[in-house]
């Protein structure tokens, strides 16, 4: 059994959630490498120091460029703001260090542009941190579309909504700058990644981005970002389509939550009951029809490693550490494992194509792309 060292940029909260995942994926998957928690980065001295010893780690630093650098961190791992994302995976990708980057990929499409081209040059195993989507519930709803036990897919509705922005009252904070930190560069991203996982690439869309608080408390004339998004597309596999993703929405706390309509049943799924999946067949006697919860267990993906009885659960943390066994599976076994970079780069090109439409207020087409 391998050891291999592990480097992560970032301390705070995916900092965190990466630490313990690395902490705890070997004894909860068996991984054949084994996570050493070798070095942590963060903005000062003090905070690495202190986050060195609440982790675990061997030893901390205020530069990222000394723990990319350094020869006993083998893998690296990106849980800094966006605009860091680029030169750190640049730089580890050089020294053929895989790195896994929370998402989304680069801070624009320029740099997840670069950042694929890195990655292909290097040949070095890379992947994007979307977490949600590695759920058992989500995971089994993407069987279940791919065995056809809907049918064929006409119709998807997602949503990632939330209300921590939602006082306009509160002043303006960092994620109120910036086109990366907000909603369409923050949340945005994971609901797309699930469509293109759930239903398949997008071939043209029209958006609509808004900012419902311009004038926060301590924005001092600044321009805030956006604040709630949406897009009607069409899928290329002619599925219509409807996403909406927003930081303002009054009573949603996790909002990652999607519909998928076919030709013989439909998917519902919320994250907010994450442990649930409701599954509709158009099956048998019409008066006994309807939709029927499903809670997650031993038999659906990932879920008895954590737990062995069916309905306890599994909780935000534990996709953290599935991410891990899958980072750690693709070095181990030098295999990409989904979703890649280019995956990342995907995501990327859809928000740049609802930015466009909604400066525009045009359709645009992706499937040049």
């Amino acid at each position: 059994m391998a050891e291999i060292g592990i480097g992560i940029i970032g301390g705070g909260y995916m900092g965190k959630a990466h630490s313990v995942a690395m902490a705890s994926v070997g004894a909860v998957f068996n991984t054949a490498l084994r996570p050493r928690l070798e070095m942590i980065c963060a903005t000062s001295v003090a905070s690495a120091e202190r986050y060195r010893a609440a982790y675990g780690f061997a030893r901390a630093t205020a530069d990222w460029r000394v723990l990319v650098d350094d020869p006993r961190v083998e893998a690296v791992v990106i849980a800094s703001p966006q605009e860091t994302h680029r030169a750190i995976a640049e730089r580890a990708l050089a020294l053929d260090k895989p790195v896994l980057c929370e998402k989304p990929l680069g801070a624009s499409l320029a740099d997840s542009l670069a950042m694929v081209a890195a990655a292909k040059a290097s040949g070095v195993i890379n992947m994007v941190g979307f977490n949600y989507i590695r759920t058992p519930a989500s995971q089994y709803a993407r069987a279940l579309v791919r065995q056809g036990a809907i049918g064929e897919v006409i119709w998807f509705r997602g949503e990632h909504t939330e209300d921590f922005d939602a006082d306009g009252l509160r002043p303006a904070q960092w994620r109120n700058f910036g086109a990366a930190n907000g909603t369409m560069g923050d949340l945005a991203p994971h609901m797309i990644n699930a469509a293109l996982a759930l239903v398949g690439p997008i071939a043209r869309l029209t958006a609509d981005i808004g900012t419902v608080y311009p004038d926060r408390p301590g924005a001092e004339g600044r321009e805030v970002n956006d604040d709630i998004g949406q897009f009607l597309c069409r899928f290329a596999n002619g599925a219509m389509g409807h996403l909406s993703f927003s930081r303002v929405a009054s009573g949603r706390k996790m909002g990652y939550a999607y519909e998928i309509t076919g030709t013989k049943g439909a998917i519902r799924f919320d994250q907010e009951d994450q442990n649930a999946l409701w599954l509709y067949k158009a099956e048998g006697p019409e008066a006994e029809r309807g939709f029927r919860k499903i809670l997650t267990g031993p038999l659906h993906p990932d879920y008895l490693p954590f737990c062995q009885g069916p309905g306890h659960g599994t909780g935000y943390q534990d996709q953290i550490i599935i991410e891990a066994r899958d980072f750690l599976h693709a070095i181990a076994t030098a295999t990409p494992v989904w979703p890649t970079f280019a995956d990342g780069l995907a995501v990327a090109e859809v928000i740049a194509a609802a930015r466009h439409s909604a400066a525009t207020g045009a359709w645009v087409s992706l499937e040049a792309s």
